[in-house]
């Protein structure tokens, strides 16, 4: 009898389908046959690992909708009968999604399915680089599970192709296990140095964020932070200050199309280079990051746009008055170097002058590349407000309310169509700052000055007035924009982050702009129904 492997896709492998027989059709599982020559190579396998967090890590329905429209820096409000899809934005932003919402039920899927080919990947063969890069990816995978639902279905390797149902790490096991995996990583150091796959850098980065959000992670409503813990990030921060990266003098360098080569801050990016596979990786649709803010109308360049945007996602006007300065809509001839750059309103090349946009939040009258005042569809001058509703029904504002987001100036040599050129920044150098400014506050000893220190050097590089003294969170006002939460927010929006440092914070369930005060049920995600059913290692989580 044909020695058979079966291999099974992230449900199945993980044990979230109870099946009990092994000539149970399988749906999305394959057999393969050792002797008949058909096992895939290692590299394949892990290519199709790094896949499948493609959508997660790009797409509008992804981390982005899960970790940011979660939070205070991203709202996407329903427009007449635009943008309702039965509430699945707009419940994302006010607390009140449930466990049969398309956003959780995918995370949930993409998460088990990255954890299955990253074990799959190690039962064949791979060279000792290509198992590192596994382990990378299963502790991404890992980290996300604990992050977002609290619990961890997981697989012995030696036990990749069971279809019992899988064990589950509670935090605590959790934790240890990512940690042991990502010290393994750091202490074989065998990873080569590119950005565009799991490295050596990104292991450290992902073990820091592991250790700042361990006691948020072991407990979401009162954390504490162990002191080792603290000195561990600062260590390995410190590690990172010393290899090579630095803050880029051009903020908007970090994303815009040839950030290849204009980003000093990629420790970890989506390896996109405008063609639609790069070593096995397939390319990753960063224009979501733009179609989703823009207006219908954005912008009046059709032979050289394409189509236009889908008028959806906008930040709120607490967000947007916690930077300094202003967005408003500058005409394109005129340059701007007076605020914060990570507001916008500078010239871009390559961007203003074609289109008329200045990269970060668009707020005020919006202009073409030559000056021309920008129309909504009835012909209304585009003139963005900071005001925005939840639903909006007014017809002669509803496209125009809400500040809008270009975190990634756009390609626009594939700006709808096409692969994009602008690499996904998944870990950014800035990140490491704040993180270790952070953890200098947490020590059991607080070293303040040293964290003012590397924010004054972030605040200074970014055109920000330097602080004289550092603050850690306004619990009252979760928009005082003179707290290293606040800004956290001001480097990192968009990047995927901020559900996760308003729960570390400790203000997650705070009110803030159209969103009330939240029961502690929403600091972690529910389990989707049909796992529960599937596999009773898992237990839904409280409240729901």
């Amino acid at each position: 009898m044909k020695n058979k492997i079966l291999m099974l896709s992230g449900l199945v492998l993980l044990g979230t389908l109870s099946c009990t027989k092994l000539d149970q059709k399988l749906q999305s599982s394959i057999l393969i046959d050792p002797n008949a020559g058909t096992i895939p190579a290692a590299s394949a396998v892990l290519n199709g690992t790094y896949n499948d967090m493609n959508d997660l890590i790009h797409g509008v329905g992804g981390l982005l909708n899960l970790e940011c429209n979660t939070s205070d820096e991203s709202l996407v409000p329903t427009r007449g009968g635009d943008w309702d899809d039965n509430g699945d934005w707009r419940v994302m932003h006010q607390h009140a999604w449930s466990a049969t919402r398309g956003a959780i039920v995918g995370a949930f899927n993409t998460l088990g399915k990255t954890s299955s080919d990253a074990l799959s990947t190690l039962a064949y063969s791979p060279t000792p680089v290509q198992a590192d890069e596994a382990n990378f990816l299963l502790s991404l995978a890992q980290f996300y599970y604990l992050d977002l639902f609290g619990q961890v279905p997981y697989r012995e390797q030696s036990k990749f192709n069971s279809i019992d149902p899988a064990p589950v790490y509670q935090p605590k096991e959790a934790v240890d296990a990512i940690a042991a995996r990502l010290n393994g990583i750091i202490t074989r150091n065998i990873l080569p140095n590119n950005k565009g796959r799991a490295n050596v850098n990104a292991a450290k980065f992902l073990l820091m964020k592991l250790l700042l959000n361990k006691g948020a992670f072991l407990n979401k409503t009162t954390p504490s932070f162990d002191n080792a813990d603290m000195t561990q990030v600062v260590t390995l921060g410190t590690q990172l200050m010393s290899a090579g990266y630095s803050l880029n003098t051009k903020y908007f360098n970090n994303f815009g199309p040839n950030n290849a080569t204009t980003s000093t801050e990629a420790i970890w990016a989506w390896p996109n280079d405008g063609s639609s596979s790069i070593g096995g990786i397939n390319a990753g649709s960063t224009n979501q990051r733009w179609m989703n803010t823009f207006h219908y109308n954005s912008w009046d360049q059709p032979s050289v746009v394409g189509s236009a945007g889908w008028n959806g996602f906008s930040t709120v006007a607490d967000f947007y008055n916690m930077f300094e300065g202003h967005g408003d809509g500058t005409p394109a001839t005129v340059i701007d170097t007076t605020k914060d750059q990570r507001i916008g309103g500078r010239f871009f090349a390559g961007v203003t002058d074609v289109s008329g946009v200045r990269p970060g939040l668009l707020a005020g009258q919006q202009f073409n590349a030559n000056g021309t005042k920008q129309k909504d569809r009835q012909g209304r001058d585009l003139a963005f407000t900071p005001a925005v509703n939840a639903v909006e029904t007014d017809a002669t504002t509803l496209e125009r309310t809400g500040v809008r987001v270009i975190k990634y100036p756009p390609d626009y040599a594939n700006y709808n169509g096409g692969n994009q050129r602008n690499q996904f920044q998944i870990f950014r150098y800035a990140d490491v700052v704040l993180m270790v400014a952070e953890a200098k506050m947490r020590q059991s000893t607080p070293d303040a000055a040293g964290a003012l220190v590397l924010v004054n050097q972030l605040r200074t590089i970014r055109g920000a007035t330097p602080w004289t003294t550092i603050t850690m969170v306004d619990a009252a006002n979760v928009s005082n924009p003179n707290t290293l939460l606040a800004e956290r927010g001001r480097e990192m929006y968009w990047e995927n982050w901020r559900r996760q440092d308003l729960i570390r914070f400790g203000v997650f369930l705070k009110p803030w702009a159209l969103k009330t005060s939240t029961d502690a049920k929403n600091l972690v995600f529910p389990i989707p129904s049909d796992q529960l059913i599937a596999n009773p290692n898992l237990k839904q989580n409280a409240g729901y």
